[in-house]
């Protein structure tokens, strides 16, 4: 390198951490002879940025569009790189012989500076060049550069003078050249594997943070005037707004409570929710989200697992609700708080401290904790059994936050509808805490069951992405027009299975793919997703980053196993009713740090998961292990007109029988019979009895209430 240039570099990096206050995280001293640098692409300024941070003086290989800038060329002009096409093979053999040379090479795998503030489509030339060559592999993230005024995102992104940038540096690694019969698919699964690498390092550079923290550094990058959550108030609220209703409530109920109490959350869709959530994990107590749909008793449950002594509701809400009785009932052992009476205890000097100090000096005002921190419990379900609290920690919400956002383009030009109750793991993670975060708009309303209302709330508020039930989403397709969801961009399914009758149905009547996930609230819930750059039809996609899984072999289940899985967004333990309080860290028999999903799971060869039913929804008939998940795709080949469920009864001499619940009136054991036949089912998959309902018994999460069903077949 020529002096002019290294004098250039001295000053370029001096400028740079002036204006942009550089922070490089990691270890990138890497002795290798042949050395690969990957970096995500937010702007025209990345190449500068890891010329003059890098101690490598390497060879740039940018795309011969951002080449023609002539703003890049004079960025650029102090470093030595080479334009080249990532789709042209001839290009990549150019690279090839650069790095076999021995000289260190960066390489944007996107190719393309970014549009969306996410990661973009990557090329499968980079990642054939490092297999072919063999070399190590160097990823780094730049983060923070897509705020500049030299990225491409539109108006609607935040944009800053001069934001602080941190570049991350991962741990090396190599891409095997992966066993293929021909070259094209050789070049795809390194594609592939190229894809995951760079999705794994924006995730593993995540910041380590609490909830409050995040909702802070939030703020600073999209402003407090940015409007981002409305609810059927019909009020958009900003952030400062969500700030101010933070410090507020949680200042206001953390008089009434000790420090690690969990308070008993039981509030619907609406932004003072969120502002509550956030404000009590500010102030170290822990929400502990109810399920307003689970009766009395099973309120009573979760307060006994959870030790809950504190719950806070509104009035309003318990006489809309119809919930008198149940609050009735709880106020006989617990305290119940009202919004409408904490307005009135907030006095002078906490309206002063409010104003004058904590949202001046939020950091100040309200010290943060630790990301190991209890964040807040969730109730699962209780579709197969009593309700358990599931304690989920701050790393756990936001490793499961980053990981989503790290697969799917969660930008400030979307808006979201959520309609599935915060009380729900994916309602509150997904919908409550991610758009509060990313900096999304959130439309919050209260019930996933007004199913004539939903379509016309997202044709009139130009909602783009919309999460739902399989259950949910059918009911909303039936009575959409079809061009209520013009706008939307992302469509997810989860809780339960996607049927072909509803994936078919959206398609046809909207144009749009559904994209079905997989998850638990023992993982904060999300596990594995489909997105635009990775689908497969029939499974729920892969599992996200900084996942890891295992499939233990089941008796009497031929394909797939029961999944274990392990991560970052794992739960710190269960609270059982009948061990008050006491924290259960997970564990399963692969080992402690590990959660038994229940599932029976196939993966392929690609990574996609394959729900092949739950473990505890399989009948042993005749000594055959029968799963009623497919029973049930049986009954929906036999017919698509109505909604089908699946149970068992003891049978003294076929050990059990399998009972068929269906809202199809019309529906009889011969056409069941006769799918069979012709879809290859066996005929011990027939269930024994068919019995119509007017419905189906649902869950407030929108899951079939199988524990109901399955006390109704023990009555036949």
């Amino acid at each position: 390198m020529s002096l002019a240039k290294r004098i250039g570099l001295v000053a370029l990096r001096g400028l740079t951490r002036v204006l942009f206050r550089v922070e490089m995280r990691g270890n990138p001293r890497v002795f290798s002879r042949k050395l690969l640098i990957i970096a995500n692409h937010e702007s025209f300024l990345d190449g500068l940025l890891l010329a003059v941070s890098l101690p490598q003086k390497p060879l740039f290989v940018v795309h011969t569009g951002v080449s023609r800038s002539l703003f890049f060329r004079i960025l650029l002009k102090a470093v030595d790189f080479l334009a080249v096409d990532p789709t042209s093979p001839m290009a990549m053999k150019t690279v090839i012989r650069v790095i076999e040379s021995g000289r260190p090479v960066v390489i944007f795998p996107e190719g393309r500076i970014t549009t969306t503030g996410s990661l973009m489509k990557t090329y499968d030339g980079p990642a054939f060049v490092a297999a072919k060559t063999g070399a190590t592999i160097l990823p780094v993230r730049i983060d923070g550069a897509a705020r500049t005024y030299f990225s491409r995102l539109s108006g609607q992104h935040p944009h800053q003078l001069f934001p602080r940038i941190t570049i991350s540096v991962q741990p090396t690694t190599r891409i095997e050249m992966p066993k293929a019969s021909t070259a094209r698919e050789r070049r795809r699964i390194a594609g592939e594997a190229m894809r995951r690498l760079m999705q794994e390092m924006i995730f593993a550079s995540r910041p380590r943070q609490t909830l409050y923290e995040a909702l802070l550094s939030a703020i600073s990058i999209h402003g407090r005037s940015w409007r981002l959550v409305e609810d059927i108030k019909q009020i958009e609220y900003s952030y400062g707004d969500l700030l101010k209703m933070t410090l507020a409530l949680g200042r206001l109920v953390s008089r009434k409570s000790v420090e690690g109490e969990r308070i008993g959350v039981l509030l619907p869709n609406l932004a003072p929710t969120v502002g509550l959530v956030f404000g009590l994990s500010a102030f170290r107590r822990v929400p502990a989200m109810m399920n307003y749909t689970a009766g009395a008793e099973g309120m009573i449950a979760a307060c006994e697992a959870a030790t809950i002594k504190h719950i806070v509701t509104s009035r309003a809400f318990v006489v809309q609700g119809k919930l008198e009785d149940k609050i009735e009932v709880l106020a006989q052992t617990r305290e119940i708080i009202y919004l409408e009476d904490l307005r009135g205890e907030m006095t002078g000097w906490d309206k002063a401290w409010l104003v004058l100090w904590a949202l001046r000096f939020p950091r100040l005002a309200v010290p943060c904790g630790d990301a190991e921190d209890p964040a807040a419990v969730l109730f699962t379900s209780g579709s197969e059994g009593k309700p358990k609290g599931v304690v989920l920690s701050h790393r756990a919400l936001l490793a499961n936050i980053q990981q989503a956002r790290a697969v799917v383009d969660f930008s400030s030009e979307d808006k979201l509808l959520i309609a599935l109750p915060l009380f729900h793991s994916f309602g509150l993670t997904v919908g409550g805490l991610l758009p509060a975060i990313s900096g999304a708009k959130v439309f919050l309303y209260t019930s996933p069951l007004h199913y004539r209302v939903i379509p016309e709330l997202v044709y009139d508020r130009n909602c783009t992405i919309l999460l739902g039930t399989s259950t949910f989403l059918s009911n909303y397709a039936k009575h959409a027009h079809p061009y209520d969801f013009y706008r939307l961009r992302y469509v997810i399914a989860g809780a339960e299975k996607l049927t072909q009758t509803v994936r078919t149905n959206w398609f046809e009547k909207f144009g749009i793919r559904i994209l079905e996930g997989y998850g638990a609230t023992e993982c904060a819930p999300v596990l594995a997703v489909n997105t635009r750059m990775a689908y497969r039809t029939g499974s729920v996609g892969q599992l996200l980053p900084g996942m890891q899984a295992r499939l233990v072999p089941v008796p009497g289940v031929e394909v797939g196993g029961a999944l274990h899985v392990s991560g970052p967004n794992l739960m710190s333990g269960y609270l059982r009713a009948d061990n008050p309080g006491v924290l259960e860290p997970p564990s399963s028999e692969v080992g402690p740090g590990w959660y038994s999903t229940g599932d029976i799971v196939d993966i392929d060869a690609d990574g996609y998961l394959y729900i092949v039913g739950r473990i505890k929804r399989f009948a042993k008939v005749a000594g055959e292990m029968i799963s009623l998940e497919s029973v049930e795709r049986l009954a929906t080949l036999a017919s698509d007109k109505g909604t089908h469920a699946a149970t068992s009864q003891p049978d003294a001499s076929r050990g059990e029988n399998i009972l068929l619940y269906t809202t199809d009136k019309s529906l009889t054991r011969d056409q069941l019979q006769a799918a069979a036949r012709s879809g290859g089912w066996p005929e011990i998959a027939v269930p024994r009895k068919v019995i119509v309902l007017e419905e189906l018994p649902v869950l407030g999460s929108g899951k079939t209430d199988y524990v109901t069903l399955k006390q109704w077949a023990e009555t036949v």
